[in-house]
């Protein structure tokens, strides 16, 4: 006599299930699944030995309610689609999924209201947020860093944790290698107002100007994207500077655009400085003159700091509350010898 196939499960295969069949307690199942050391090795391997046998599928819903924790990160960044937030992406999801967490990517559209909208909307569904270029003040990220764990990365507030690339020391090498060009007459060119890593740069080309006993002067704010490169580029012109160090490279390298159509050389006429290095900076004609930064390494480093924030592995007094990486200036086609007279 033949003997009958087990029925097909129906429902999906829970952990009273896994209980059953190894003979411990459901709790005991529990604890092995979701905090393994807590339960003795020769269990926890036939625990472990059951649920595959099982086809067992967490519940994620109910882990994240018995353990307060979603298995799900967010990164906010400013505009999804400048290409610096590409390597921030990349380096976030690379740490992540190495820690079998979800990435939820959220663009803020250069809104402070947004960022934090969004942020208070999800709140149930996140252990916790990478901001990249957060637009909220000093105050608001706080008040943030109370509700939920955070790190920024490219903007400092103190007590908050943070990941910052230093820009403005590569912007001062900016200004040194121009200055070293022969630029006695060097603009800088704004982003955002609402940037803080704007403010920044702009301190460090005044602060190096100065040093060097030259003046300098600030033309903008401009949207941080190409089609803006048009009104930068014209605006420049009109202050017959020799040299300029723009905010960011997809607002230079729309400037190159505009300023070939206007029959204004770089390098002869005026020569350019961009802030990046993104995809592209290096194709553009002429070749786009930046900053390098270790831009994939910074989402790495925030996502570390993040989960140890999380997990809660050190104490906080041991925590590292900021992080600092370096940049280097990229010398490409765009910069040359200052020009005599203009």
């Amino acid at each position: 006599m033949e003997t009958p196939e087990a029925p097909k499960r129906t429902r999906p295969v829970t952990i009273n299930d896994i209980a059953a069949l190894t003979g411990v307690a459901a709790s005991t199942v529990s604890r092995a699944l979701s905090k393994p050391g807590r339960v003795n090795a020769v269990t926890r391997e036939r625990i472990e030995a059951a649920a595959r046998e099982l086809n067992y599928v967490p519940n994620t819903q109910a882990r994240a309610l018995s353990s307060g924790r979603t298995g799900t990160i967010a990164v906010l960044v400013s505009a999804i689609t400048n290409p610096f937030y590409f390597g921030i992406i990349r380096g976030t999801q690379q740490q992540l999924k190495a820690a079998s967490y979800a990435q939820l990517l959220i663009d803020t559209e250069d809104s402070g209201e947004l960022e934090i909208a969004m942020l208070h909307k999800m709140r149930q569904s996140l252990d916790g947020a990478v901001l990249a270029a957060s637009r909220l003040s000093e105050r608001a990220l706080h008040n943030l860093s109370n509700e939920i764990p955070i790190v920024t990365i490219n903007r400092h507030v103190e007590g908050v944790p943070s990941v910052m690339i230093d820009t403005p020391g590569g912007v001062s090498q900016a200004v040194e290698h121009l200055i070293s060009l022969g630029h006695r007459d060097i603009v800088y060119v704004s982003g955002p107002a609402t940037s803080w890593p704007n403010e920044a740069r702009w301190h460090a080309v005044r602060a190096t100007t100065a040093a060097h006993g030259l003046p300098t002067q600030r033309i903008g704010p401009f949207p941080a994207e190409r089609l803006s490169g048009s009104a930068a580029a014209d605006a420049l012109v009109n202050t017959r500077a020799t040299a300029c160090v723009v905010f960011n490279d997809m607002l230079a390298i729309g400037m190159l655009t505009r300023l070939r159509e206007r029959g204004v050389r770089v390098p002869e006429d005026v020569s350019m400085v961009g802030c990046d290095d993104i995809f592209g900076a290096d194709f553009c004609h002429p070749t786009l003159t930046t900053l390098t930064a270790p831009i994939e390494q910074a989402g790495r480093v925030a996502v570390a700091m993040l989960l140890s924030l999380i997990t809660d592995r050190s104490p906080a007094h041991t925590q590292r509350r900021s992080v600092v990486l370096p940049t280097h200036l990229t010398i490409r086609e765009s910069t040359g010898h200052a020009v005599a007279v203009r």
